[in-house]
């Protein structure tokens, strides 16, 4: 057995210490919101935060999560989370989404970087290129995703 802390709660699994975070959120614990998008790390849609980074929980192990608090979009878009939330409006406001597959792991890493920054840190448009590396959308928005966040981390001074 297995103890994992999610979104604030503990999680005793039955699971092989080897398998992917990703299917024990989606298919043991029935938490859907993480995508399975591509299956080695590339894509990004299976973004989750493990101690507050923005992890692939794709290729990152159990193992490699117990003892550690493991954050999923369930969470950051259920309101109570102040950075999450903001990047949720500003999310709304930009219309980024459009087939809405990557949003989950798009905005799993937004919120990772913006809660990184320093209070008050305005990111460049460097900066969130940077961090959202390595998180693909097919439908290529990635000019409303980067205005999201620079308007997200301008509401959270």
């Amino acid at each position: 057995m297995i103890t994992l802390n999610i979104n604030g709660s503990q999680h005793e699994v039955d699971a092989d210490p080897e398998m992917p975070i990703l299917w024990v959120l989606r298919d043991t614990l029935g938490m859907t919101g993480t995508k399975f998008g591509c299956g080695a790390a590339l894509c990004g849609a299976c973004t989750v935060h493990l101690d507050g980074e923005a992890v692939r929980s794709c290729s990152t192990p159990l193992s490699a999560a117990e003892g550690a608090n493991i954050t999923t979009i369930e969470k950051v878009s259920d309101g109570t989370d102040r950075v999450g939330a903001a990047v949720h409006a500003a999310w709304v406001k930009n219309d980024v989404a459009q087939c809405g597959y990557c949003q989950s792991g798009q905005i799993m890493s937004a919120t990772a970087f913006l809660s990184s920054l320093p209070k008050g840190k305005q990111p460049t448009a460097d900066e969130i290129d940077a961090a959202m590396e390595g998180n693909i959308c097919r439908c290529g928005t990635y000019v409303r995703i980067r205005a999201a966040i620079a308007e997200a981390a301008s509401t959270l001074v």
